[in-house]
């Protein structure tokens, strides 16, 4: 690796390969191992409460609840494409029509289907967080077809970053969608 790397560094957001077998590289990936792991029990425990709500309205509020406890999320929001009896006035959440013009700009990311980390347009907030908006660095999207949208926004602008893993947001969105599809 030394005679190669003196040649052909690594490619870009890689680590040397002189780097893989170190202390300090075996103790990130063993923290990133951590994590995941925890991530993994929340996601699944975020999917039980969801399958165990007797309504709509109950599955949302658990959602809600466990992406600010569970997940520390420091703006959550949720919105639906459809009224949503039995929630009146919670500020997580909105009824906006599927194609009302607000939600023009997220339809580019409905194509695309993947959950989306990081700064989002002014717009975007603007819509998700009102006026609340300048509080948010960055955010955790997750576009539900024909359901709506959830975001959870934070203060931290490290804390969401284009290019990081969503696998558990994606888990998190199927979930929610299989839930809320029993009523």
């Amino acid at each position: 690796f030394k005679t190669i790397g003196k040649y052909v560094p690594p490619a870009a957001g890689l680590k040397s390969p002189a780097l893989w077998g170190t202390q300090a590289r075996l103790q990130e990936l063993f923290g990133n191992a951590q994590e995941n792991e925890r991530l993994a029990v929340r996601t699944h425990q975020l999917t039980l409460a969801l399958m165990k709500q007797a309504s709509a309205a109950d599955t949302l509020r658990a959602m809600a609840a466990s992406l600010a406890e569970d997940f520390q999320g420091d703006l959550v929001r949720i919105v639906a494409f459809e009224a949503v009896d039995g929630i009146d006035d919670a500020d997580w959440l909105q009824v906006i029509a599927e194609d009302d013009p607000r939600l023009s700009g997220f339809r580019d990311l409905a194509a695309g289907g993947e959950p989306v980390c990081g700064r989002l347009h002014p717009d975007k907030n603007a819509v998700l967080y009102g006026l609340r908006a300048e509080e948010v660095q960055g955010s955790a999207l997750l576009v539900l077809p024909g359901t709506g949208l959830v975001a959870v926004g934070s203060r931290d602008p490290n804390r969401f970053f284009p290019g990081m893993g969503t696998l558990f947001l994606r888990m998190m969105g199927e979930a929610l969608v299989a839930a809320l599809q029993r009523f």
